[in-house]
């Protein structure tokens, strides 16, 4: 009899704890897809680098705001802080790189010089990747906005 109670007891205490354990499930789920901020090196592409492609197929061209990452997922858009001089620049990883220890991000020129960082070549960054809109976002974003009905 007593183990039996006991046996209620915990399967109730189960099913009052759900909603914590199934809220705490999708609150991690939600950060998990989110890759964390990084902080190490960034580089720039050197002058050898225009035009060649890159590995999302495009070309690389020094005046856009793009650059490689070895581990973030191509069309990733991520912000770049300068942890020197606290500027910072959005740009989208459309390459793979930089392969050199401790380097966490190789940028365009351009997005080198919104840093401020060309002149000395290398800076110390943060790399924080920008949430992804969901499906759900995007549709909601390019519906279009109802026209109130005229009223005569």
């Amino acid at each position: 009899m007593k183990s039996e109670h006991i046996r209620y007891l915990f399967a109730a205490g189960l099913i009052g704890f759900s909603p914590v354990f199934a809220a705490h499930a999708a609150e991690t789920s939600k950060t998990s897809t989110t890759p964390h901020a990084v902080i190490g090196k960034a580089s720039y592409y050197g002058h050898h680098f225009v035009g060649k492609k890159t590995a999302s197929g495009e070309r690389m061209n020094p005046d856009r705001l793009t650059a490689a990452s070895k581990t973030l997922p191509l069309g990733t858009r991520v912000q770049v802080t300068n942890l020197e001089n606290g500027r910072t620049v959005h740009v989208t990883i459309n390459d793979r790189g930089p392969y050199i220890r401790g380097r966490v991000i190789d940028l365009t020129p351009r997005a080198a010089d919104a840093l401020a960082m060309r002149h000395q070549g290398l800076a110390r960054v943060e790399v924080r990747p920008e949430p992804t809109p969901t499906p759900i976002q995007e549709a909601d974003a390019a519906a279009p906005t109802p026209i109130p009905p005229n009223a005569d």
